[in-house]
């Protein structure tokens, strides 16, 4: 009788495999030695093989909160490391005073714009945020060609984008004058789908539970401020 042979695992899987057996309380000490000791061989492996270096696409989306404070966490990292940072806030009015004290550390490192007048169901003007957007943008395309900022984060554009302010042709084809070892970091719920396949990293932020829609809280400082 003829045995089919079982398919090779991918790292992922392979990796996914060994925890879930490794969870198991059936497991002995050795048993359980061994398998994570093929996890780090596998591990090591994926490391050996990988691209040293490259400029990275990145797209925080959804509908959770934490998009914008995920990217100045990378922000935050580039910044230690003693790279140039450039942001440009496409729909927010102003940086809040905590943010501004913040960064004020950095004044020689990075450059920040806020090209936006608020959300649009308080600009109520749909021409002027066209206006905004594109002005917003044009911002943007200087520091993503500019071979001296290390990374570019475009805080939520994907709202601009969502709203039909850019078109996303346009955005794709600024992306692709980026030098080959910058990171563009774009921000906001509903990323179109061609962006994100255009990204080499994105994550949606989904929404569980919220103070302000479950219990009526205020923004606080320190959390969305």
């Amino acid at each position: 009788m003829k045995h089919d042979t079982p398919k090779e695992l991918n790292p992922d899987q392979e990796i996914g495999r060994l925890i879930d057996e490794v969870m198991s309380s059936s497991l002995t000490d050795e048993q359980y030695r061994k398998k994570m000791q093929r996890r780090k061989e596998v591990q090591d492996k994926r490391i050996a093989e990988a691209v040293p270096e490259k400029g990275l696409i990145i797209v925080n989306t959804g509908n959770g909160k934490g998009k914008t404070t995920a990217a100045l966490g990378m922000v935050l990292r580039s910044l230690g490391h003693g790279y140039k940072v450039a942001i440009v806030q496409f729909i927010k009015g102003s940086w809040e005073p905590s943010e501004k004290r913040v960064f004020s550390y950095w004044e020689d490192q990075i450059e920040f714009h806020a090209m936006g007048e608020g959300f649009t169901w308080e600009t109520q003007d749909r021409d002027r945020d066209l206006d905004k957007a594109s002005a917003a943008w044009e911002k943007s395309l200087e520091y993503i060609r500019n071979p001296d900022f290390h990374l570019v984060l475009l805080d939520e554009i994907n709202i601009a984008l969502k709203m039909a302010y850019l078109p996303v042709e346009d955005v794709l084809a600024g992306l692709a004058q980026k030098p080959a070892n910058k990171h563009v970091i774009l921000t906001g719920r509903g990323a179109p789908p061609a962006l994100i396949e255009r990204a080499d990293l994105v994550t949606e932020m989904t929404l569980v539970k919220h103070p302000f829609r479950d219990q009526g809280v205020k923004a606080q400082p320190g959390i969305e401020y």
